[in-house]
């Protein structure tokens, strides 16, 4: 990490994993936007691309490259191709991930390993690649984005919500083994997000299901997790280790939501 010329701490070469859509761009072109060299890289050409252009139109510096997190050798490729445009990375962002609802008793095993491949060790595979290079400078900030479905169960979720929780241990693991060489790992878990991805699912109905029970009481954008990866991705968040942070509205925290005639307005404390 390297001072720029005001003097401020700057976010050096930052690649994020699934950038090509959803919370993955929204990260992106967040830590673009903060003067990080973004290297975007997703499983999607088409989505690189778009991402690309969209950091473009705010003078952002970029670089795209296709990444199967599952793949050994394209997460070498990945990192390699990363070191060649700018230098080793400062900043590793986990978000690549898939999902596959069933229930418990019919969840297949294949879909099973699916989803651990790509949600676990996918970012096994990238957090070592990135430590290895992080360790020997002597700083770096891993970010993996977890769910509160790693916190509390979902009807379905049995993959992918277990999935989440093993991520949340991983980054503890982390910091706990990374730490003492000045790299962090924490983790963000986001509560209902609306992105393209999310949308298909989130019909009328599951919205008006899940306004009740998230004391904001609306639901998240991807902006809201891009600006909690932005905070503990950064400079100032070197005392923030192994730590979840749930960017949720209220999600996980709250309890009974139903309180009758209860007005807290009128309350006079």
């Amino acid at each position: 990490m390297m001072a720029g010329g005001d003097g401020i701490m700057e976010y050096g070469v930052a690649l994020v994993t699934g950038a090509g859509s959803g919370i993955g761009q929204g990260v992106a072109i967040r830590l673009a936007r903060l003067g990080a060299r973004v290297v975007v890289t997703d499983i999607s050409e088409a989505g690189i691309d778009e991402t690309l252009r969209l950091i473009a139109v705010d003078g952002g510096k970029a670089m795209g490259q296709r990444l199967d997190v599952a793949d050994a050798a394209s997460v070498e490729a990945a990192f390699a191709a990363a070191e060649a445009w700018d230098k080793p990375v400062d900043v590793l962002v986990n978000n690549a991930g898939i999902a596959s609802l069933h229930a418990f008793l019919d969840f297949p095993a294949e879909d099973w390993t699916r989803v651990m491949t790509v949600n676990v060790t996918g970012t096994l595979l990238c957090a070592q690649r990135a430590g290895r290079a992080m360790v020997r400078q002597g700083y770096g900030r891993i970010v993996n984005i977890a769910s509160v479905s790693g916190i509390r169960a979902g009807v379905g979720r049995t993959a992918y919500g277990t999935s989440k929780a093993a991520m949340i241990g991983l980054t503890r693991q982390m910091a706990l083994e990374l730490g003492p060489y000045g790299v962090t790992a924490n983790a963000v878990a986001p509560g209902p997000i609306v992105t393209p991805l999310t949308q298909a699912n989130y019909t009328e109905a599951t919205v008006a299901a899940f306004l009740p029970m998230i004391p904001a009481r609306r639901m998240g954008q991807s902006s809201d997790i891009a600006a909690a990866v932005a905070y503990l991705a950064g400079p100032e968040a070197g005392y923030v280790n192994g730590d979840v942070l749930v960017v949720d509205g209220g999600y996980v925290a709250a309890g009974v939501t139903q309180t009758g005639n209860l007005d807290m307005s009128a309350s006079g404390g």
